[in-house]
């Protein structure tokens, strides 16, 4: 997979522009856990996603994170070049969820050809524009939506994801996701249990009746 398949208007590109971005992005292949990107002060350079699972989360003063998006194949990480947008600082920390693979573009250099193109101005417009927008769905999920319904489809997205009704998950973890304590997990998880919707064991959740849960996150 090359850098080209990532930018829908590539061909709107000038040659020298297609061979600077091509040319000035470099592979990389980090493991589940490794910490890519980590406030304003960090600018890591564009992430163009081959394969793997990326997560941007942010943190409370107390240490408490929240997710606020995902990226899967052929997503671009914009907030991990946030320096090449002075006006906005973004504090998100970048992390792999699972193995991942990509490539990664100098912010400097993209920046330039940015300047430079309308059309890839524009489409990173969008891209920010889809960002901005997964953050307000966030806030009001955190604002408008009991957690009992947020836990229901955070366990349906994972499922989804996995591919499988038995989640390898620790209730620390599904805390950071959803921005609450693993208390707060805990009671709601053995309260759906109590339902026969999941059914718990150390580090994992099984869903039990996608049904319920189903009607439940609605």
């Amino acid at each position: 997979m090359d850098v080209s398949k990532f930018f829908p208007m590539w061909d709107k590109l000038t040659p020298a522009q297609q061979q600077q971005l091509s040319q000035s992005a470099t592979s990389r292949t980090e493991k589940k856990g490794t910490v890519l990107h980590h406030g304003s002060v960090d600018c890591a350079g564009l992430f163009l996603i081959q394969s793997g699972q990326l997560r941007a989360y942010i943190l409370s003063d107390e240490g408490r994170e929240i997710t606020i998006y995902r990226l899967f194949e052929m997503d671009i990480c914009l907030f991990s070049a946030s320096c090449m947008m002075k006006s906005i600082q973004f504090e998100i920390t970048i992390e792999a969820e699972k193995d991942t693979e990509f490539w990664s573009i100098p912010p400097d250099v993209y920046k330039q050809i940015m300047e430079e193109s309308a059309p890839l101005a524009n489409y990173t417009s969008e891209i920010m524009a889809t960002h901005f927008s997964d953050a307000m769905w966030l806030i009001e999920q955190v604002m408008w939506k009991s957690f009992d319904k947020r836990l229901a489809a955070f366990l349906l997205e994972e499922s989804a994801l996995d591919g499988s009704n038995t989640l390898k998950i620790t209730h620390e973890a599904i805390g950071n996701h959803l921005g609450t304590a693993r208390e707060v997990v805990t009671r709601m998880l053995r309260y759906f249990q109590n339902e026969g919707i999941v059914k718990l064991t150390r580090g994992s959740v099984e869903i039990i009746d996608t049904k319920k849960l189903t009607q439940l996150g609605q």
